[in-house]
């Protein structure tokens, strides 16, 4: 069963997933709608979020489980493997996964990205370099990018 706590962060809430001992989502939200469940996990998650976001964290150590199509998977994977503070095109993302023709498809998979900011897709950008589609919305992937020092 999924346990659900939302967190106040600075573009509304943030909602993170866990069923057992994994984190399977997290997400930003305008509102807490979900029942509370602040486990152990939720609470570790959570603070490593809140160091990330105050520049003291640069990666994330907590379990956390990739539910999605084989395709998606591949591209998220792909995204844990960006280094903190530097970015990639769509085209790089799917050229590097073996499916050079996919950057639309790497677009899509990152915006169904289940865990935000620790599956870092607000690291991928256009191939022109723009902040280009982001499902926490780009003021969000702009912010971040900004932390990281990428943009």
């Amino acid at each position: 069963m999924v346990e659900y706590a939302v967190y106040p962060f600075a573009w509304g809430f943030l909602e993170i997933g866990c069923e057992g001992d994994t984190v399977i989502s997290m997400k930003r939200t305008e509102q807490p709608g979900k029942e509370q469940a602040r486990t152990t996990l939720a609470e570790l998650v959570y603070g490593q979020v809140t160091e990330y976001l105050q520049g003291r964290r640069s990666a994330f150590t907590f379990p956390l489980e990739l539910r999605g199509t084989e395709f998606q998977k591949k591209v998220w994977q792909e995204l844990c493997r960006i280094p903190y503070g530097e970015t990639r095109t769509y085209g790089e993302i799917a050229a590097t996964i073996g499916n050079p023709k996919a950057a639309r498809a790497v677009g899509m998979a990152n915006n169904k990205n289940p865990i935000i900011i620790a599956v870092p897709c607000h690291r991928v950008i256009g191939a022109n370099g723009k902040l280009v589609g982001y499902a926490g919305g780009l003021d969000m992937k702009r912010d971040l990018l900004r932390l990281e020092k990428s943009l």
